[in-house]
């Protein structure tokens, strides 16, 4: 029986490359369908999310494939990289410390922030793509429902989550605040309805946030978001509009591309005369385009500027 991880995280690798090995929605079932294809007899399950991406990666023959190197071929081939520039970012984990690995990763354990609950959703999810794109098999099952299992006790049975912090309340409490003292008067602009927009809003609001928009692709589900507090939706092709009068914007879509370029925002820049703008980039890959962070008056944080503020809540909680 040979069990393997190979991946990266925010503890191992920089944010330029995560976004680089992350795998968008569809294109999760059409890796799975490409690594059957490769490795019919090795079972897989393939675990992506803005802060890793992890290969999880089980074979009944021991002597059977695929090999450390193989998996990193596998995960450059599919992203048009070439092993030689990620190899020295992956880790890989075998045997007992690949199911370790996995353990602590659904309970949260090995989170930015720890106690995080939707970490568990998304291992759920990529165990299911799994079963779904048939890359599965007895030796996945066994070590994923053994997972979710432990992590369901872990929340249950510890203290883990009490009074925990998410990335989204990093990112109001520790850094939002300093640039704003109050958000009641302010124009929120949000870009995006998934989780981590609907998590972001709800600290807004409890702020006192009043003004938001919802600009999302699916006219629906962001006219949804909106509704739950008290705003308004736009359509996704208004989002420069609505961004040259905001005060504050969170981008959290998975187009896997930016959403607002530089040239784009040059051209809204000119229309909102200095005025101070606070943007939340909580997308891997990045929603924003890093270039716009050097405008005067705006202030541009994507997901790795939270996790020094993560750690300190982190070891604050060890105790």
């Amino acid at each position: 029986m040979k069990l393997q991880i190979v991946g990266c995280s925010h503890h191992t690798a920089p944010l330029e490359i995560r976004e680089r090995l992350a795998f968008g929605p569809s294109q999760v079932p059409l890796a799975l369908t490409r690594w059957r294809d490769r490795f019919p007899d090795a079972e897989a399950v393939l675990l992506s999310t803005c802060n890793r991406v992890e290969l999880f990666v089980a074979n009944e023959n021991l002597d059977g494939g695929p090999t450390h190197h193989e998996v990193v071929d596998f995960l450059a081939d599919f992203h048009g990289l070439n092993a030689v520039e990620i190899f020295d970012w992956l880790f890989e984990r075998s045997g007992e410390d690949a199911v370790r690995h996995l353990f602590s990763v659904a309970s949260s354990l090995d989170s930015m922030v720890v106690g995080e609950p939707q970490i568990l959703a998304q291992v759920k999810q990529a165990y299911s793509l799994a079963i779904h794109g048939r890359s599965d098999g007895p030796l996945t099952h066994a070590a994923f429902q053994a997972a979710i299992r432990v992590a369901k006790r872990v929340a249950t049975e510890t203290a883990i989550q009490r009074r925990r912090v998410s990335i989204p309340s990093v990112a109001i409490l520790d850094f939002a605040t300093q640039i704003y003292e109050r958000f009641d008067n302010k124009r929120v602009l949000v870009i995006g309805a998934g989780e981590m927009a609907e998590e972001t809003l709800r600290y807004l609001a409890d702020a006192g946030a009043q003004d938001f928009t919802v600009v999302n692709r699916s006219m629906d589900r962001g006219q949804q978001l909106a509704d739950q507090f008290g705003g308004k939706a736009a359509s996704f092709d208004e989002r420069l509009q609505y961004l040259v009068h905001a005060d504050l914007v969170v981008s959290a879509t998975g187009h896997g591309k930016p959403v607002v370029l530089l040239s784009e925002f040059e051209s809204v820049q000119q229309q909102r005369n200095q005025k101070p703008l606070f943007i939340l980039d909580l997308a891997v890959p990045r929603d924003i385009d890093p270039a716009i962070g050097d405008c005067l008056g705006v202030y541009l944080y994507a997901i790795d500027d939270l996790q020094q503020a993560c750690q300190r809540n982190r070891q604050a909680r060890e105790k």
